[in-house]
């Protein structure tokens, strides 16, 4: 089925959760990857600590997104969701009037918490609302349409940070600002099997799910190399060019690849019963990429290296989140969807971070190599994590899930 007639059978409610999903990332792409370069330029931070600025946004986002998924467990996912995209609204805006380090980090801090209380309650509805039968394609189509929000932010944020940062801060604040209406008028109250149980109790029994805690433990690899895309990747395209907006043509090609090929790449991924291996596959597919995008010169080659770092992501992103109903029970999805979130929390921090770190010393010394060898080896211990755990013993679990 082609991206037309999966969007054509889609529930109304799914339709309305997809749009939201696909403005909310327009506002994230147009913004966070140009956040770097501008606190970088303009402002003369060191690459390290726009890293730290972009790791603490992450862990206050997926660090709290567990919080998040409790309280819509029992608020329910519309009211949880809505009151998310308006802290985000509020969190991206109030970048413009930032002139000190600490309101910088104060305000990547309010915008994490808004994606902190919607992100969970965004995946449990969807999840809920999406059949059965429809899951692993409308899933490729949900990983379609952040692809096309990357192009369609990267000509954005090019065009307003030409003009000034802060008409892209208000901007994409405003984006978010609208789509927390958008889906208080248009999706209907939707409870996600609200149930009573106290929140210790909650806890207790995910963290003694052993399997999907590993599974989790694993993703944070995944996680690392993912969010290279914010930090290392822009900054080694606009050194290699000379050329800030040139991070454009990165995210094009990325973006450009997923569109054209993940359908094909999930019709092709649909004959290997086990997704687990297909995550490590294609958490390998990444890494190689990322290997090889620090050993190339020149926009074109990079663009090519993308488009591998893509195809990975094609076959590992549309099952990272798809498998984990099969972990939770129905009255704790967004709980589970919430905990999962510290993989991204973690890795996402470690991404930015320890990379934004690696990518300094290895020009320090010499070794430009060493943020793209570490990417690599970290996608080896991502592919082995899952083949060992989840592929080769038994766990207690049906394996293809």
């Amino acid at each position: 089925m082609n991206a037309y007639g999966i969007w054509k059978t889609a529930p109304p409610d799914t339709k309305v959760l997809l749009a939201a999903l696909l403005f909310v990332n327009l506002g994230f792409y147009s913004f966070i990857p140009y956040l770097s370069i501008y606190l970088t330029g303009s402002f003369g931070w060191s690459l390290a600590l726009t890293g730290l600025l972009l790791g603490v946004r992450q862990m206050s986002q997926q660090g709290v997104t567990f919080l998040g998924g409790l309280v819509a467990d029992r608020l329910g996912c519309k009211p949880t969701l809505i009151a998310g995209l308006l802290l985000r609204s509020v969190g991206f805006c109030s970048f413009a009037f930032c002139g000190e380090i600490w309101q910088f980090f104060a305000s990547a801090v309010l915008s994490g918490l808004g994606g902190a209380l919607f992100e969970p309650a965004f995946q449990a509805a969807f999840a809920k609302l999406t059949p059965q039968d429809q899951r692993k394609s409308l899933f490729s189509f949900k990983n379609m349409l952040v692809n096309i929000a990357m192009i369609a932010s990267s000509l954005l944020g090019s065009v307003l940070l030409t003009l000034d940062f802060k008409y892209l801060s208000i901007t994409a604040g405003i984006i978010y600002f609208a789509m927390a209406f958008f889906v208080m008028i248009r999706l209907k109250p939707l409870e996600v099997d609200i149930h009573r149980q106290n929140f210790v109790q909650d806890i207790h029994q995910i963290v003694r799910d052993v399997p999907f805690v590993i599974y989790t433990l694993v993703l944070i690899g995944y996680y690392f190399l993912y969010m290279q895309l914010y930090l290392t990747i822009p900054k080694a395209a606009a050194l290699a060019t000379g050329d800030p907006s040139s991070v454009a043509y990165i995210y094009a090609a990325v973006s450009i690849s997923v569109i054209v090929l993940q359908l094909r790449v999930t019709r092709y991924t649909e004959r290997f019963a086990n997704r687990f291996m297909l995550i490590g596959a294609g958490s390998l597919l990444m890494g190689l990429g990322l290997l090889l995008f620090g050993s190339v010169s020149g926009i074109v080659l990079m663009c090519a290296c993308s488009v591998l770092f893509a195809l990975g992501t094609m076959v590992a992103a549309p099952l990272l989140l798809d498998v984990i109903p099969s972990f939770a029970p129905p009255d704790k999805l967004a709980s589970y969807y919430g905990f999962n979130g510290y993989a991204m929390a973690v890795g996402g921090a470690l991404s930015t971070s320890l990379g934004g770190w690696l990518y300094d010393a290895g020009s320090g010394i010499g070794a430009a190599w060493l943020p793209w060898v570490t990417c690599f080896i970290i996608s080896l211990a991502v592919a082995g994590g899952f083949y060992f755990y989840f592929v080769k013993p038994q766990t207690g679990r049906p394996l293809e899930l």
